[in-house]
């Protein structure tokens, strides 16, 4: 444990979290530096509710210990609780508690965290604790929840896009007056294009660990030998700075070809062109509207175009806002949500990535590396495998919070349950995002080497994407058959005949069972 000084009576203690490491935070709106404490823990309890990859747990550990550095650096008082300190109780409820009877404070203020699970838990130590506790809202959202709530209120469905649209019209981003930049609102259309044979994606600058993140990384090697994941290679930023210089590169070198191949894979390439920066913004170290600004500025200034700043901007405007606010607005009856009663294991390979399917193997391993992979891989490769499956939305939110170093819960669980496997029902999406092998063979280069044949739709030789699409259609038939979205592959599905229907769902189950997605 390390503070300033002596631990003040009287004064207010205020949390910050491991995701919270912003100057900007609310929770520190109006300190006394004569009197408050600045309470920072590193606990067991989070660390561990999934088995997070290792870097996730070594950027989180490094940012807190950086920020707390900082903090203290300007005078603050900070009581901050390492990971092994032999008092550590192991849990934020437990280490507030310790702290509200060691130093006395005559206050509690915290801002609003964006996971179901301890925001119940905060809640319920505010109503045992010994003195009073504030909650404030978390503004480094562009969108607050009660703003959400506001816009979906009394809407009969909620999508993205409209959504999107009024963020634009409320913050000016991408506007020309009353109408978007280019005269459209989205150029989605444009940025589906497979990677040329020959282009290869820019070499990424990645930022080497300083002297207090080495020190986490040992920790994270010490502590948790078993959880997922390598630590070599770890290349996150973990204070402001270093975020955003890691920003700026991007915005420079990378942003202007991103519109084009945002969607592409290629074996052996994680990054793409993709922004690498989900990380830095779901624990603080970047604020998203001022990431959207510059990136406006880029396009602006003529040094890349539309396509690419509209599509990163919606991305951070568009698509994270809107799914921090359907998790804010549906928990927690949404993380019980299983409307395609899907109800198998999740295989073993999606953590070891021993399979023949090579678009699976190489996001398992690059993941593995990493902790990171882009939102096609993560949606149409790991996620559409695990829809086509059937396994538990339970087991997939696990692996996605274990997994990726940018996964929280109020990110992960609408991306999962809402897009990658349709287990909400179609609270996020319109459709499930089903797909055979031919759509990773038009966006990518992983089915030339594969040893599945991505062209047959059936049997052992047969991609496994082929032999489970039409059985997933067929299985699913009773929930899925009146969307309209799917009434063109219905039709087709329809177009075989009974006996053909049957064959193919009885090959894509035998394929579940022979992937390893059986039942408990």
């Amino acid at each position: 444990m390390t503070a300033r000084g002596p631990a003040p009576a009287g004064g207010t203690l205020r949390l910050v979290l491991g995701d919270q490491v912003s100057d900007a935070l609310s929770a520190l709106d109006g300190l006394d530096l004569q009197n408050d404490i600045v309470l920072m823990a590193e606990v067991m309890g989070e660390a561990t509710y999934v088995g997070h990859h290792k870097q996730k747990i070594a950027l989180v550990f490094a940012a807190m210990r950086s920020h707390a550095a900082r903090l203290t650096a300007r005078g603050i008082c900070v009581r901050y609780v390492r990971i092994d300190d032999p008092q550590n109780t192991h849990s934020i409820a437990g280490e507030l508690a310790r702290a509200v009877s060691e130093t006395s404070c005559a206050r509690v203020v915290i801002t609003e965290c964006g996971e179901w699970r301890l925001a119940q838990a905060l809640k319920a130590f505010s109503e045992d604790a010994k003195v009073p506790v504030e909650f404030r809202p978390d503004r480094r959202f562009i969108c607050s929840t009660a703003r959400f709530a506001s816009w979906a209120k009394d809407r009969r469905q909620l999508r993205m896009e409209f959504f999107y649209r009024e963020m634009r019209r409320e913050t000016g981003l991408l506007m020309d007056g009353a109408e978007p930049a280019g005269g459209q609102w989205n150029l989605d259309a444009e940025n589906r294009k497979g990677l040329p044979r020959g282009v290869r994606p820019p070499a990424r600058a990645r930022t080497e660990p300083n002297a207090i993140t080495r020190e986490a990384m040992a920790d994270v090697a010490r502590l948790f030998p078993d959880h997922f994941g390598d630590l070599e290679g770890f290349g996150w930023p973990t204070t402001v700075d270093e975020a955003e210089a890691a920003l700026d590169d991007f915005l420079t070198n990378i942003l202007p070809a991103f519109g084009d191949w945002q969607d592409a894979m290629a074996l052996g390439e994680p990054w793409m062109w993709h922004g690498l920066i989900s990380a830095s913004l779901n624990i603080g170290l970047l604020d998203p509207l001022e990431t959207c600004r510059k990136a406006e500025a880029v396009y602006r200034e003529g040094r890349a175009p539309l396509n690419a700043v509209e599509g990163f901007i919606r991305q951070i405007l568009g698509w994270r806002e809107f799914v921090r606010g359907i998790y804010g607005l549906k928990m927690p009856d949404y993380g019980r949500i299983n409307a395609l009663d899907a109800d198998r294991k999740l295989p073993e390979f999606f953590w070891s990535g021993q399979t023949d399917m090579a678009c699976v193997a190489d996001a398992v391993r690059s993941t593995r590396a990493t902790a990171y992979a882009h939102h096609i891989q993560r949606l149409m490769v790991t996620g559409n495998l695990a829809m086509l499956l059937g396994v538990h939305p339970d087991a997939v939110d696990d692996w996605y919070l274990s997994v990726f170093i940018d996964a929280y819960e109020w990110v992960e669980m609408p991306n999962t349950r809402g897009m990658a496997t349709f287990a909400d029902g179609g609270i996020v999406g319109s459709k499930p995002y089903a797909a055979s092998g031919a759509y990773i063979n038009r966006m990518s280069n992983a089915c030339g080497g594969c040893r599945y044949d991505v062209k047959a739709k059936a049997g052992d030789k047969a991609c496994p994407f082929n032999r489970l699409y039409w059985g997933f259609l067929e299985r699913n038939r009773a929930h899925l058959g009146g969307n309209i979205r799917l009434a063109m592959s219905y039709r087709t599905l329809d177009g075989f005949g009974e006996a053909r229907r049957q064959d193919l769902l009885a090959d894509a189950e035998a394929a579940r069972t022979l992937l390893g997605a059986t039942r408990p």
